[in-house]
């Protein structure tokens, strides 16, 4: 593993806008490393309520204004536009590219297909093209002073990508040739174009399986939240395979802190027995290692809910909950194996769901109230 220092970087990071996007690129500013310049891009689409992405990208502003030593530029638009991310990495020469752009959603994904290839395939070839091509020209790439290319590319895949396995907790090392939905099946398809440009352009790469990301500022379309909106609108919350689901719910700043930790060690560039370069690759799962059924989970959400005020002390949950089957799409349990993630890089996920939750609930009390 390659030790890249973050001073003096100059980093992409796709879908800033969004919910795990905006949440890293608070930390990178408040790690302040001297010298860093961040680039964020995002379309700032309407897949949910866009006031929400502008809510975050006002709060990444007045964070820039804390953090001078860290030069903050955004740029509203698509990774699907090839002249846009030719003319983004010819003018700021990338070191490390942290794509988070991505048209998300299980259940979305049944209905409106075109936009999980537009944004997870189309997008994601082109920052690897761009990838690419920030070699062209450099004929000593160890000579010092001098543009590198990009040292690491790391990009997000999902834990939708184990579909149905039965063996859990779910490891990198098993196969994920089964998935059950569009959108799994294009971040599983980006995995396997990562290693393929990798292999043959010698970019390293890192891919990072997140499970069931949640916490503040987080996204309306994800269960927590729509739970939330529903239960204060008075309307009936629908618990699916009749709460016998579980998931490995991981709270947003342990995902941020597996990242910024990644970012940092990239895998090795080592030719094989054939001369050729072995593929500079990785994959690791960033999860709490600890799935909660759905049915406890919803539980401790309306008490959360109640402490911070969101919901009267005496409202009836009982009345609005309903168990329904499985749906399309969604699988019974979520059980990420991290051990690799704290072998290389001495980390692990471990912020309690009440704790998370009880964070999400004073946030959604002060956005909404």
């Amino acid at each position: 593993m390659e030790h890249i220092s973050l001073k003096g970087k100059t980093i992409l990071l796709t879908g800033a806008a969004g919910f795990i996007g905006a949440a890293l690129a608070g930390r990178l500013m408040a790690q302040a490393e001297e010298g860093m310049c961040l680039v964020g891009v995002d379309n700032v689409n309407d897949y949910y309520d866009p006031s929400l992405k502008e809510y975050r990208l006002n709060r990444l502003e007045e964070l820039s204004t804390m953090h001078p030593e860290v030069t903050w530029e955004f740029v509203r638009g698509s990774i699907a536009d090839p002249e846009l991310i030719r003319g983004l990495f010819d003018r700021y020469q990338f070191d490390i590219v942290v794509n988070l752009a991505a048209q998300a959603g299980v259940r979305y994904s049944i209905t409106n297909p075109d936009a999980y290839i537009e944004a997870n395939l189309i997008g994601f070839y082109h920052i690897l093209e761009a990838c690419r091509h920030s070699y062209d020209g450099i004929q000593d790439k160890g000579e010092k002073g001098k543009y590198q290319g990009v040292q690491h590319l790391v990009y997000a895949s999902s834990s939708s990508v184990y579909g149905g396995n039965k063996k859990i907790p779910f490891s990198t090392d098993d196969r994920v040739d089964n998935p059950v939905s569009l959108y799994a099946a294009t971040k599983k398809s980006n995995e396997l174009l990562a290693h393929a440009y990798a292999k043959l352009y010698n970019i390293p790469c890192t891919g990072l399986r997140f499970f069931t990301v949640y916490g503040p500022a987080g996204r309306p379309d994800m269960a927590y939240f729509g739970f939330t909106d529903k239960l204060r609108a008075g309307d009936t919350i629908r618990i699916f395979n009749y709460g016998n689901c579980k998931r490995d719910f991981t709270y947003v700043d342990d995902i941020v802190e597996g990242v910024v930790r990644v970012m940092q060690g990239a895998p090795s560039r080592m030719a094989g027995e054939d001369g050729l370069p072995l593929p500079p690759y990785a994959v690791y799962n960033i999860g709490n290692s600890n799935p909660e059924n759905l049915l406890d989970f919803v539980d401790i959400l309306q008490q959360e809910l109640v402490r911070a005020g969101v919901l009267p002390d005496d409202y009836d949950f009982e009345a609005h909950k309903e168990l329904v089957p499985m749906q399309p799409g969604d699988v019974p349990i979520t059980y990420a194996d991290t051990s690799a993630l704290e072998r290389d890089y001495g980390f692990h996920p471990q912020t309690p769901l009440r704790e998370g939750l009880r964070r999400f609930a004073e946030w959604y009390r002060e956005f909404y109230l």
